[in-house]
């Protein structure tokens, strides 16, 4: 685990250490294994043209195939004890990573590719975890991901399987605990989808 966390840059409590963290860096996940070098696109009609990465402190959350619907959570200091043991209960694992079952084969078989990103070229982000730089950025080193259900299970994150996502999204969400959710536009049908 490393201790030189510059969590003094990030606008929201990072997300708890990880076993087998490493150092910090800055990565950009792919089921493509051909790229190497990114440049800035917009997100949105109007917003920026930037590279995106996530820091290897927030790098668990995309252990997952690309458009996979999750939803990650972790307590921080200021997480209530009703919200620890509503969340986190009678286990030890700090951190929660949610997928809908309809995903379960895909995440299975999934095999990613982790590019480490220059990381001086990057500035962190409004929500914590995010970097985002505005000029191209070449990648300086390929990591495979895979078994990416094992990988959480070593590094100490508990992974739930749900048909839905949805209750458990609308009780994070307004709970003291963090929570990042990603490509929830992907989910299955269910009366608490919210859009």
């Amino acid at each position: 685990m490393n201790a030189d966390y510059p969590a003094e840059l990030l606008s929201r409590e990072p997300a708890p250490p990880y076993r087998g963290e490493g150092e910090f860096a800055l990565w950009h996940f792919s089921e493509d294994p051909s790229l190497g070098e990114f440049r800035p696109r917009s997100a949105a009609p109007g917003a920026p043209p930037l590279v995106w990465a996530v820091d290897t402190r927030h790098a668990p959350m995309f252990w997952f195939p690309r458009d996979c619907p999750r939803g990650c959570a972790w307590a921080v200091p200021t997480t209530t004890a009703a919200d620890r043991e509503r969340f986190f209960g009678p286990g030890d694992a700090s951190r929660i990573h949610v997928i809908e079952a309809a995903w379960l084969d895909r995440v299975q078989a999934c095999r990613l590719y982790a590019y480490r990103l220059p990381a001086r070229a990057f500035r962190p982000h409004e929500v914590g975890g995010y970097w985002v730089a505005g000029e191209r950025a070449d990648a300086v080193e390929r990591v495979v991901v895979d078994d990416v259900l094992g990988r959480h299970a070593r590094a100490g994150i508990e992974v739930r399987i749900t048909p839905s996502i949805w209750p458990f999204w609308r009780q994070v969400t307004q709970s003291s605990v963090e929570f990042s959710g990603s490509r929830l536009r992907n989910t299955a049908p269910h009366p608490l989808r919210l859009d």
